[in-house]
């Protein structure tokens, strides 16, 4: 006969929480076969090129492999929900890896690990060592920020035709973090200065990432106060930056993605981030069992990661042939390795 449990045993049990017919926990595994993967997007896919490649990527794959499922989760920008989200999604039991793009990531999935020892976290645009659960790729923003930072350089106060004397360069930002703060933005003013000793940047904070008119309003400012040439990391705001700039007349630089049809003429340089390639490689790797959890790796222009797209109209025809010229020739040098800087620490 069928044993009953005692009935202070089923209301303990209930308020535990546990199934009465639950079932020990499937070891979560993250090589071979049958791979369910969790793509963590904290924001917004749309509008975002980190988010659109890092989902590009892990679809791909899956495209590629039969037994591997892709979710891919938006998080939306309240920033206080995202560790208790994700700590729902991965106690369900239906994902063995989580996989996401933020700087801020690696410490919510400390949190969120601590509940799941057998879950395993890789983070891209970030860095984090030492947790035996995370594997982070940190981009080389620094690098990819002084290339563009010496383009807007030779621009700011050049003869072309909305430019000025002022030798003032902008940046505008969703917010602040110390990606940012500690590799974006100095990288950025250091490049200029490689072209011109004398220019000066003016940084400003939308204070989120999808208020196009403050972004446009903030950009009317700078341009009142000298600013020509500008770059952005503000999701959907930068749009209002690029409505700016054409309507005042000033440049753009953008960092990660081809954005040059988005404003021909108005933006004259755009950065590469390969996002999509190197989150590929990432799941080859993981289903090869080659991921070396609680380490950090930092891919830049060298290792292939990062570039600069110099064959769009929107580069070989708006932009000077003399800047062309000098750009050219600093971006091989980058690649090469031959410019010389040292990688601030976060």
């Amino acid at each position: 006969m069928k044993r009953l449990i005692p009935v202070v045993s089923v209301l303990l049990i209930l308020a535990l929480g546990i199934p009465l017919s639950a079932s020990p926990r499937r070891e979560s595994s993250t090589s071979g076969e049958n791979l369910s993967i969790l793509v963590y997007i904290t924001g917004m896919v749309a509008g975002s090129p980190p988010y659109e490649l890092l989902a590009a990527g892990a679809q791909e794959f899956a495209a590629r492999h039969s037994d591997v499922k892709i979710n891919v989760y938006e998080a939306g920008f309240n920033q206080a929900e995202w560790e208790e989200q994700l700590s729902s999604l991965v106690a369900s039991g239906e994902y063995n890896l989580v996989i996401g793009s933020n700087p801020s990531l690696p410490e919510i999935c400390v949190n969120v690990g601590k509940k799941f020892p057998n879950m395993k976290f890789i983070i891209t645009d970030a860095e984090f060592s030492g947790n035996p659960q995370i594997a982070t790729y940190l981009y080389n923003q620094y690098e990819q920020s002084l290339y563009l930072g010496y383009l807007a350089g030779l621009i700011t106060g050049s003869a072309i035709p909305n430019g000025n004397k002022d030798k003032k360069i902008g940046f505008i930002a969703a917010q602040e973090y110390p990606l940012l703060n500690n590799h974006i933005l100095p990288g950025f003013l250091a490049g200029a200065r490689l072209a011109d000793p004398a220019i000066t940047m003016d940084f400003r904070v939308v204070g989120n990432w999808f208020d196009a008119n403050k972004a446009a309003e903030l950009a009317g400012s700078m341009i009142n106060a000298g600013v020509d040439v500008f770059a952005v990391i503000a999701g959907g705001a930068a749009q209002g930056l690029i409505r700016a700039a054409q309507e005042r007349g000033a440049y753009v630089v953008y960092h990660n993605t081809n954005e040059y049809a988005a404003a021909p003429g108005v933006i004259l340089g755009c950065g590469l981030m390969e996002q999509k390639k190197l989150v590929i490689e990432i799941l080859e790797d993981v289903t090869a069992g080659k991921i070396q959890y609680g380490k950090s790796r930092t891919v830049g222009a060298r290792e292939g990661y990062l570039d600069f797209i110099a064959n769009d109209p929107g580069y070989t025809n708006y932009v000077p042939q003399d800047i062309q010229q000098k750009f050219n020739a600093f971006m091989a040098d980058i690649k090469a390795g031959k410019i010389s800087y040292t990688l601030p620490s976060l």
